[in-house]
């Protein structure tokens, strides 16, 4: 026979408890045990939601890399891309991360005119004529004054295109150049 329980633990009854009782205890604990495993799934639910959150914004404002696991938006850093801005300038370098709103640049070059005057005779100087050569040169980013990073985040709103280069390009040659003469300075 069951007995109830009542007030502190000093205060003991020893009166019966009846049939009902005892069903409405056990109808209680099956009911709350059928809310506790409501609880941990919308738990686990919440949990979810807040780590696939966190994983878009560390994806869309960082250059982080989840190891990887969308294949399609790591493309490595295997060939030489041209990237053309609507700005006008062109980068070349290795697509290292794409993604829907922006892409990432490493090992990245571009090109800048330079003026160099003519080599003229004695008859064109007296002819004070001030003529100049435009040439293109490949300059490696990271050089200029403001010193920046060797890494670049494009908004893909700002990209008019991406072409891949051929190994025999003249740009990638004069890249390849490039690295070669710097192994050699250092």
């Amino acid at each position: 026979m069951a007995y109830k329980r009542m007030g502190r633990q000093s205060d003991y009854e020893d009166e019966p408890i009846a049939e009902e009782e005892i069903q409405e205890t056990q109808d209680f604990a099956y009911h709350h045990g059928q809310k506790g495993w409501a609880k941990v799934l919308i738990t686990i639910l919440i949990l979810a939601v807040v780590l696939v959150g966190a994983w878009f914004v560390v994806d869309r404002y960082t250059t982080f890399d989840f190891w990887g696991l969308l294949p399609s938006a790591n493309l490595g850093a295997k060939s030489w891309q041209a990237v053309f801005l609507t700005n006008g300038q062109v980068y070349f370098g290795k697509i290292i991360k794409e993604t829907p709103s922006k892409l990432v640049l490493v090992d990245i070059y571009y090109l800048q005119v330079v003026n160099k005057p003519l080599q003229t005779s004695d008859q064109s100087q007296n002819a004070n004529t001030n003529q100049s050569q435009q040439d293109l040169s490949l300059i490696k980013l990271g050089n200029e004054i403001h010193g920046p990073a060797d890494e670049m985040v494009i908004n893909r709103d700002q990209v008019l295109l991406t072409e891949k280069l051929r190994n025999d390009s003249k740009v990638v040659q004069s890249i390849n150049k490039y690295v070669q003469d710097q192994s050699q300075v250092k």
